[in-house]
């Protein structure tokens, strides 16, 4: 099979090496892609919006399969487009990517089918959102309705702030149109656990759980960002929990979608809240979680591009998902300054340590290759994942990693999977 991925990232990097171990794969290109996916795939200089043009470079190349990874052009349709145009595509089409594309959407969607979530109200004007918060209880949550690039999200703990917030975002722009509506919801307590699954229209199979860490500095502090590390599984996400979500979110998750006319096909991530009250969902995702990917699929004994033509036929049930018995953790080393503002081009050393070492994996994210040789050309640079017998071998085994790679301004937190000590 010739396969195309479209994104850029460490999970097109991560998804694009599981793709590389099944036996049915020819050839494998990215669009754009980075350095990295550029030493196992062929990248292309089509970006993930340009629609027209990557689907004309699918049916010139004879493509296979498309497997779109970034939530933009799920969103925007994108697997719309290639269906139409007769290319197989793996992602949910525009009006079932919805769900991660609108959050007040997603919202609405719970409360309907009462799955498990936080309590809310939406918004599309700014002064009706601050004449609510005049009565409301802190902290509280803001959330940007559509795509925030993972930062769209701000946890005010008293009026001032969230009127601010308010302000930053539905008449400042701070995050473009996403910031058009608003959500405010009520601020949940408790473990944050992320589960990815698999979905063909009806059938839903779950994956490892696993943890991210969203705050840019250690002691989950700082500005939001895409997320600065994770690890698999998660130790509180236990067997009680898994049966209470199956029955109670994730099934009634894919039902739902369907009910409403919005088949969904692909990837849908849940993220999750462990409260007092028993789980409840944060937010969907369409597609898989970065850096979440890096820690699941290296996990994944299944070939996975059967298990994504299964979705596409509508054949899940036929698959049982299997994972391997150990743990994994990622690290993500960042340009110093980010989420802000960083500086690009340094020069990247050592990344030749992590050749033929098994259970070790360097998955770039913004990288580029210049005549200096690879270079940081982004926010998060690379994801250090380290596999282990249990998360304290693989959280030790991530972190030495890191220190086998250096470039100038490199930042990482230091505590990512620190919750393991306290399971």
């Amino acid at each position: 099979m010739k396969i195309l991925i479209v994104g850029s990232g460490g999970r097109e990097h991560a998804i694009a090496a599981s793709a590389a171990k099944s036996d049915r794969t020819e050839k494998i290109y990215c669009a754009p892609g980075n350095a990295g996916i550029g030493q196992i795939a062929e990248c292309v200089p089509i970006g993930a919006m340009e629609f027209d043009k990557l689907t004309a470079f699918a049916k010139e190349k004879e493509i296979d399969l498309v497997i779109v990874g970034m939530d933009d052009p799920l969103v925007g349709g994108l697997v719309d487009e290639m269906e139409a145009a007769g290319i197989r595509t793996f992602g949910p089409r525009k009006n079932a990517a919805i769900l991660e594309g609108s959050k007040a959407f997603s919202k609405d969607l719970m409360k309907k089918y009462h799955i498990p979530t936080a309590a809310y109200e939406n918004f599309d004007n700014a002064q009706a959102a601050m004449d609510y918060l005049e009565k409301a209880k802190f902290p509280i949550v803001l959330k940007a309705d559509g795509l925030a690039l993972g930062k769209g999200v701000l946890i005010c703990g008293d009026l001032e702030e969230a009127k601010a917030g308010v302000k930053s975002i539905m008449l400042d722009k701070q995050f473009g149109t996403a910031g058009n509506k608003l959500v405010i919801e009520e601020f949940m307590t408790g473990r944050e656990v992320s589960v990815l699954s698999f979905v063909d229209g009806k059938t839903i199979k779950t994956m490892t759980s696993a943890q991210d860490h969203k705050r840019a500095l250690d002691g989950d502090k700082g500005l939001n960002t895409g997320g600065m590390g994770t690890f698999s599984p998660s130790p509180f996400y236990t067997a009680e929990v898994d049966a209470f979500c199956r029955e109670h979110i994730f099934q009634p998750t894919v039902d739902a979608m369907a009910a409403e006319g919005r088949e969904f096909k692909g990837i849908i991530f849940f993220g999750l809240m462990l409260t007092e009250d028993g789980p409840k969902v944060l937010e969907y995702n369409a597609r898989f979680g970065d850096p979440e990917a890096q820690v699941v699929l290296p996990r994944m004994e299944n070939d996975m591009i059967e298990v994504m033509e299964a979705c596409i036929d509508g054949k899940l049930e036929q698959v049982e998902l299997r994972f391997e018995d150990n743990a994994a953790v990622c690290v993500v080393l960042a340009s110093e300054g980010y989420p802000v503002s960083y500086e690009k081009g340094y020069v990247i050393r050592g990344l030749e340590n992590f050749d033929g070492r098994e259970g070790y994996y360097c998955f770039h994210a913004g990288t580029k290759r210049t005549e200096e040789g690879i270079v940081t050309n982004g926010g998060r640079v690379l994801g250090v994942t380290a596999k282990g017998s249990d998360l304290k071998e693989a959280r030790a085994n991530a972190y030495r990693a890191t220190e086998w790679v250096e470039f100038e301004n490199k930042y990482m937190r230091h505590d990512i999977g620190k919750a393991i000590d306290e399971a």
